[in-house]
């Protein structure tokens, strides 16, 4: 079996295709702060929630480690429980650290806490290989829960060497120009730090230069602030319009109310399909903003979403919050309203979450927050929300994505959503569709393609053929192949192959265009 492995570095993601990168940090950071001999004896183990927590176990006793180090995040914390009950009670001498937000905050109220040896809050890039130094070597530390050292971002060692060929072939690559944030949004952890603090942009780069000279194409920025510094968001920029490929595709998260002319120009320069653009407005409502601290300038972020829309080239996912303290049903679709007018390709419809130690819990009392206490914490129902209410948008947030965010009704969304609201008709839609399917999950494009006719006839009295017409160029331009009830008079001919759209590099984009899918139909 070879030399028993010293040190696991374990986590359980949510999907395969997610690439840990904090334990490619604290991999890459095992030699210059715990010494070259612990860095040869670790190892990194990365499964998914759907593994089964004993199968995870076997194979971790299998490598004979001595320590265990858990990433924890509020995705896995339920398996990642189960995991080191089984482990603990297999192997007890086994020392188990935790790490990673979930447990970074209110420790003492998590049975993963009481199960665990020792726990590292916050920063664990220079804690953890500390901690393994003395529980290896001595001295034993005395105590359990230990805050992270942050030290300069100097000296942290970069983990991008840390990902393997299979990841740069097969998984998301997430990478970071700067950690932390300095706005004070109240449902965020971020909101817990003093400010960004920025890697050294040279080095950083080069990292990113090695990856895209192994192969790498996708590039998933996790900055919260992407678009703070412009000089250095300019040079990132710069660097990936440079290597610019088919297959390139390049994904930041961006403050909607921070676009200056230098940046819009260097935007505007690169072609559809490489750059994806994550807007969080979260919320409309001024009120609501001061409340929980969010500095957002609606009108300029209203303008510089209309510019993106307009005149870049890039896709933009925009993300609202449901359940803010005070927010209504009625505000909240008047945000909704103004931010589909603006025509964003993707609208993420988010529920509050109340992350552990984020300020936002300082309202509950006030505004009758009530959360559900297992994970992920989301929002149950408010002082001017109630649960009913809560459930109904949870249902429309889950159609929205099959409907509109998928793309694939691109001509027959604004049929749905005409009228004075389009949150109205959405929501409309949504509970006639809950009545008539009794389920979110599991629904076919046909399936959706049948209740959207018997919908917008039926319910709506929209004309037949416009309906049908619309549906049948949606459904071509999808490039689906089975056959909806309701288009089988229109559709070809059995067995004759149903045209696709010759799109590659502004394929998503594409899904959200009609006019680009019309080449799909001539």
């Amino acid at each position: 079996m070879g030399e028993p492995a010293a040190i696991v570095l374990c986590t359980l993601n949510a999907k395969y295709i997610h690439a840990s990168l904090g334990l490619r940090y604290l991999l890459a950071n095992m030699e210059r702060h715990g010494g070259a001999d612990l860095r040869a004896r670790t190892v990194l183990r990365e499964y998914t929630i759907a593994r089964a927590p004993q199968a995870i176990v076997d194979e971790l006793l299998a490598l004979q480690p001595a320590i265990v180090g858990f990433g924890v995040y509020i995705w896995n914390v339920a398996q990642t429980t189960e995991v080191l009950r089984l482990l603990k009670d297999a192997r007890p001498q086994i020392k188990v650290v935790l790490g990673g937000p979930e447990v970074s905050h209110e420790v003492e109220q998590q049975a993963i806490v009481r199960l665990a040896d020792h726990v590292i809050t916050g920063w664990g890039d220079v804690s953890f290989p500390k901690l393994c130094h003395a529980l290896l070597h001595g001295p034993a530390p005395l105590m359990k829960v230990m805050a992270g050292g942050q030290p300069p971002l100097e000296q942290i060692a970069l983990p991008y060497a840390g990902y393997s060929d299979e990841d740069l072939a097969h998984r998301l690559l997430y990478v970071e120009a700067s950690r932390g944030c300095p706005f004070k949004c109240e449902f965020c952890l971020s909101s817990l730090d003093k400010t960004a603090w920025a890697f050294d942009l040279d080095a950083f780069l080069s990292e990113m230069d090695a990856l895209y000279r192994r192969g790498a194409r996708h590039f998933k920025f996790v900055d919260r602030t992407f678009n703070l510094k412009v000089e250095a968001s300019v040079r990132i920029l710069q660097f990936f319009l440079d290597r610019l490929s088919e297959d390139l595709f390049v994904h930041f998260e961006v403050i909607p109310d921070h676009l200056p002319d230098r940046l819009k120009e260097m935007i505007a320069r690169f072609p559809p399909g490489v750059l994806q653009f994550e807007v969080g407005i979260q919320s409309f409502n001024v009120e609501v903003q001061q409340r929980i601290a969010r500095r957002q300038d609606n009108d300029k972020t209203e303008a510089n979403l209309r510019w993106l829309v307009a005149e870049s080239p890039a896709h933009l996912h925009a993300d609202l919050i449901f359940g803010l303290p005070g927010e209504t049903l009625e505000s909240f679709a008047a945000g909704f309203d103004r931010l589909y007018a603006l025509g964003p390709q993707e609208i993420q419809l988010g529920l509050l979450k109340r992350l552990r130690g984020t300020p936002i819990a300082r309202h509950t009392a006030a505004h009758g927050m009530v959360y559900d206490p297992a994970p992920p914490y989301t929002v149950q129902q408010t002082g001017v929300v109630d649960a009913a209410t809560v459930q109904r948008y949870v249902r429309l947030a889950r159609y929205w994505e099959l409907v509109a965010n998928s793309g694939r009704f691109a001509r027959t969304l604004p049929l749905l959503l005409q009228g004075a609201s389009a949150f109205a008709a959405f929501l409309a839609f949504s509970d006639w569709l809950w009545q008539r399917q009794g389920e979110t999950a599991h629904l076919t494009p046909e399936q959706l393609v049948d209740a959207l006719h018997d919908y917008l006839i039926g319910e709506r009295q929209l004309e037949v053929t416009q309906v049908r017409q619309t549906l049948l160029a949606d459904y071509l331009a999808s490039g689906a192949r089975a056959r909806p009830v309701s288009l089988r008079e229109v559709l070809p001919a059995q067995g004759a192959p149903l045209p696709r759209s010759a799109r590659q590099r502004a394929e998503r984009q594409a899904r959200h265009a009609p006019a680009a899918t019309d080449e799909a139909l001539r």
